[in-house]
């Protein structure tokens, strides 16, 4: 292009963008956004070379030439790339280096390995060690145990033998260690004894969740050398170009930038910053990109060769973010990524006829970048590329008279059918029905419609095909602090700004010009069971310092002997030691059998559960949490170690035990989030032990689950295991579901006043036994305010029962009704119909009689607050216009239109749908089971993860009989014992489940 005349004195910079086809560049003067160009006084496409830096070093200098702009006018050079995370998701031994792995914690973290939920063939590349040491906090920010210098030299000693060099230290609720700083000690000591080793504290790459914290913190370190590597390539690449003296910046997931030291030691948060780039070049190229206060937010359509991706850019000027927990090469993390909606829709996508030509399919089948198959180039398929050609809304191709044959109608239908794409994928991202204003990028854009339903205006930019480098050079600084507040001596309000106020400093830290920074996004949440406790994640952004640059240059910052490889891309990797054996767990879900077996010594029916089986299970408890009870992957990432280490589990019908056997029963109390540091222990086993010595128990019969719902679901298996007290577990639970009492059973409903005595540990040295109360109600309170003091996590082991109590007021059955529900899943998923999975489960549960679909929809707000240490709110969920993938096939919701809302108290409490004309009716209430599912993964969406956006259908299921044959049931168990004054009504006839045990043990001896 012509160059622009921008005044000589002001600062431009130059952004680039690598995407897996072509690299992108642009030269940028910010000062003249409000002309035509926006600004914007080169532009370039090269192609993306395997090294990167030839690619960006080619780019860069053609917009150079084409700009003329004076060198010494450079302000700075912004980079975004995807080399860092295609190095993960191509396992490539070259650019990975092994990582040993360094835990804090004297109690915890012992049973959920790292590693333990990572792709089997990417976990034998990277894991190289692990190993233990005193150390941790408990989640009011004291020490667990002080960090044991003579331990962590001996883990180092043993690192050194292993011939590793990179580590990874991680403690237990290291992002608020403020006071003891252990994971900076640790650091320090390892340093001395392994010289120059690289070494990643998992404080500074992530936030509380510990694994996906220490995820995060393996990834980053597995890449350090390669990503030194690749940086030095791009300064390098600088130097030619004379642009030595020029700060490097690179781009990270949230919408801000990290300068190249920075960058170098926290590669991860590079790893999907393409798309955040294109959101913040199409707001900033349609001058909608305000930031601060007013402002409004926009849907970003970005449409490249084979897929579309679809996100809302907020008036903070920073792209709406995905839930707390994201999948990265299969690896589940907790920092931020933009939240997405992709389809399979681009230029390359192919063109099909269905039904005999009556209907047109439009992708999701692609040429991708192979365009040369497309019929303008060549080729011999048709492509969307070739129907923008022929409809005039594009000039490409080596061969555009290929096109003119193409049948008129043929390309009036494929025109429609992007349409209604394009307009289900915005309606998709909205959480209102009011219409948005829509920009448009990439090179797809071509097929994008002049009008589009749900959209305010729609804006294609100038220089929308090259947005993402200009979304680039124009990113700003920001500052995210994430920590644990005491309230006790200032107020919430205080509180709150004290962690703006941080926020802001770390932005100015950062690079940012004071003046200008303003706080970008506000979340604080209380801490369940914890008084005057909240938690208080702040961002702040604000534009880059050009008058504060930091050092140009890194070079020195590089490991001693490290080696180079010319062209800056691949460093060499380290030899290692031989490590163990990872293998991917591959089940035909349609024809899986359990194995049920009769024991030969007892005689009885015996259900020796498998790590499929544990999948299954942990899938359907989640579901019949409820919202509530905590996610049980921990716990099944405990027993499937357990049973790869030879320990047997078994399961048994109640029916077959004596009425007098003894029966021990409880779960883990206390709050979520000291749940998601400490990973799973062994609370209640030692609360197990406390109560048997109190008791003057020798031994017992069977163990059975407090709660199925949620990870509680899963513990009984931990106990009953041959690992520790080697008793069967109860195909069974006291409450069908979870609820947020302890005290709130079945057992409690028809046999009051047996809950004491009961025991609870910490799993850290404090255990208590509570010999007495007043009422079964009376417990919660002064357990929970126990709970506090002794780490906010405790196993609790109830006063035990009997089998034949087990018996008659048990909910039966409820461990086989979970494997059926995740069986479900698991089958629905395989067959690629997720979109189906409540109508599966549906079958499984009893039929239609039983359950019920009780509404279809996204969640389009969420409110939450704290009472009485419980997470309490309402969800809002809005209807969904049908897409056109077959839903109508799929059972008729009991409610459309309108939307649901769902108050929760841990667990969800009632459905009450509100019409459009504000009509309202209570479609299912406790104790009936209201369960929400995520379309888009077939899986139960819990408490923690409801967020903006989600696709869900609300699925109600009738509960046990336990709960509804006794006024008092309804009583403790119904909306009056959660303060509704409504009155219960069935959803509709329970429907007993099945037993895995008595269907398999036929097949067994037929």
């Amino acid at each position: 292009m012509e160059p622009s005349l921008s005044t000589p004195m002001t600062a431009v910079r130059i952004g680039v963008d690598v995407g897996g086809t072509n690299t992108d560049a642009v030269v940028l003067d910010p000062s003249q956004q409000g002309t035509p160009a926006r600004g914007v006084l080169a532009s370039h496409k090269a192609p993306t070379t395997s090294d990167a830096t030839t690619g960006i070093e080619a780019a860069i200098r053609a917009v150079l030439t084409a700009s003329q702009v004076d060198r010494r006018r450079i302000s700075s050079v912004t980079v975004g790339t995807t080399a860092f995370l295609n190095s993960v998701i191509e396992r490539d031994p070259r650019r990975l280096s092994r990582v040993a792995v360094l835990r804090l914690s004297k109690s915890f973290l012992r049973d959920v390995r790292p590693f333990s939920d990572w792709p089997p063939d990417l976990a034998a590349a990277i894991s190289g060690y692990v190993g233990y040491a005193d150390g941790g906090l408990h989640i009011d920010g004291s020490e667990e145990a002080p960090i044991v210098e003579e331990q962590v030299v001996q883990r180092c000693r043993e690192i050194r033998d292993r011939g590793l060099n990179t580590v990874v230290v991680a403690g237990v609720y290291s992002p608020i260690d403020r006071k003891f700083r252990q994971e900076d000690r640790v650091r320090d000591i390892v340093a001395r004894e392994i010289p120059g080793a690289d070494i990643v504290c998992s404080h500074e790459v992530a936030n509380i969740g510990f694994l996906e914290r220490e995820n995060a913190a393996i990834l980053n370190a597995a890449i350090l050398r390669f990503a030194r590597q690749t940086i030095r390539g791009f300064q390098d690449a600088m130097a030619r170009l004379d642009l030595a003296g020029c700060p490097l910046y690179l781009t990270q997931n949230d919408g801000t930038v990290l300068d190249a030291k920075a960058a170098a030691r926290v590669p991860i948060r590079t790893f999907s910053s393409g798309v955040t780039n294109s959101m913040r070049g199409a707001a900033y190229l349609a001058g909608r990109l305000s930031g601060g206060e007013g402002g409004e937010s926009a849907i970003v359509v970005d449409m490249g060769g084979t897929t579309t991706d679809v996100g809302v850019m907020l008036p903070s000027g920073l792209p709406r973010q995905a839930s707390a927990y994201v999948s990265v090469a299969g690896v589940k993390v907790n920092y931020s990524l933009p939240h997405l909606h992709s389809i399979g829709l681009g230029g390359g996508s192919i063109i099909a006829r269905e039904d005999e030509g009556a209907k047109v399919s439009v992708g999701p089948a692609s040429v991708g970048h192979d365009l040369h198959r497309s019929l303008v180039f060549g080729g011999a398929t048709t492509t969307a590329t070739d129907v923008a050609v022929a409809a005039g809304l594009a000039k490409v191709g080596s061969s555009p008279e290929a096109v003119k044959g193409l049948d008129s109608k043929l390309v009036s239908s494929v025109l429609l059918r992007v349409k209604a794409m394009l307009e289900h994928a915005i309606d998709t991202v909205k959480t209102s029905p009011e219409p948005m204003p829509v920009f448009l990028t990439g090179g797809g854009s071509v097929l994008a419609p002049e009008s589009i339903l749900g959209a305010s205006v729609l804006v294609k930019p100038p220089f929308h095909d090259v947005a993402n480098a200009v979304g680039a050079a124009c990113s700003k600084v920001g500052g995210t602090i994430d920590i644990i507040q005491d309230t006790s001596q200032q107020s919430m309000a205080e509180a709150t700004e004290e962690a703006k106020r941080m926020a802001i400093e770390k932005a100015v830290a950062s690079g940012a010009v004071r003046e200008g920074v303003y706080v970008a996004k506000v979340d604080v949440m209380p801490i369940p069971y914890l008084e005057n406790q909240i938690r208080s994640v702040v961002t702040a952004i604000g534009e880059l310092d050009m008058d504060a640059r930091p050092p140009p240059v890194i070079m020195d910052d590089f490991q001693e002997g490290e080696e180079v490889v010319a062209g800056g891309s691949e460093p060499r990797a380290p030899e290692q030691t031989m490590q163990p054996t990872y293998e991917i767990l591959r089940v035909d879900h349609e024809t899986y059998r359990p194995n049920v077996v009769v024991n030969t010594t007892t005689g009885l029916a015996e259900w020796h559960l498998s790590k499929t089986d544990l999948e299954y299970i942990a899938d359907g408890c989640y579901l019949l949490g409820c919202g509530g009870g905590g996610n049980p992957e921990a716990g099944k990432l405990q027993l499937r170690d357990m049973v790869d280490a030879g320990h047997v589990i078994r399961v048994v019908d109640a029916s077959s035990l004596p009425d007098d056997g003894v029966v021990y029963w409880g779960g883990r109390m206390g709050s979520p989030a000291a749940i998601s540091e400490r990973l799973q222990a062994h609370e209640t086993v030692l609360a197990i032990r406390t109560l048997m010595s109190h008791l003057g128990h020798d031994t017992f019969d069977a163990v059975m689950a407090l709660e199925i719902g949620g990870s509680n679901g899963m513990e009984p298996f931990l106990w009953g295991s041959s690992r520790f007290f080697d008793r069967p577990v109860i195909d069974g639970d006291f409450m069908g579901r979870a609820n947020p009492m302890c005290w709130q059973t079945t057992l409690t409903v028809h046999r009051p006043g047996e809950f004491v005595p009961c025991a609870i540990d910490s799993g850290a040295g404090h255990a208590m036994v509570m010999t007495r109360s007043p009422r079964d109600e009376a417990v919660d309170k002064p357990l929970r305010g126990a709970i506090v003091e002794m780490g906010s996590l405790v196993g609790l082991a109830p006063r035990p029962t009997t089998a034949g109590a087990a018996k008659r007021h048990g909910v039966l059955g409820s461990v086989s009704q979970s494997w059926r529900i995740g069986r479900a899943m698991a089958r629905a998923e395989a067959r690629n119909s997720t979109a189906s999975t409540a109508e599966a489960i549906v079958g499984e549960v009893g039929g239609a009689g039983s359950a019920r679909v009780l509404f279809r929809g996204k969640i389009s707000a969420i409110e939450r607050t704290l009472h009485k240490g419980l997470s309490v709110g309402v969800l809002h969920v809005a209807e969904m216009p049908a897409s056109e993938s077959g839903e109508e096939l799929l059972l008729p919701a009991v409610a459309s239109g309108g939307s649901l809302r769902i108050p929760f108290i841990n667990e969800n409490i009632l459905a009450e749908h509100v019409a459009a004309d504000g009509t309202k009716r209570v479609l299912a209430t406790v104790p009936d089971l209201i369960a929400l599912i995520d379309t888009e993964t077939g899986r139960a969406v819990g408490v923690p993860e409801y967020r903006y956006g989600c696709h869900v259908v609300v699925l109600g299921i009738t509960c046990s009989p336990r709960w509804t044959e006794t006024a008092r049931g309804i009583e403790v168990g119904g909306p009056k014992g959660y303060g509704y004054d409504l009155e219960y009504t069935p959803l509709g006839e329970y429907v007993k489940p099945r037993s895995v045990i008595d269907e398999f043990l036929e097949v067994e001896r037929n």
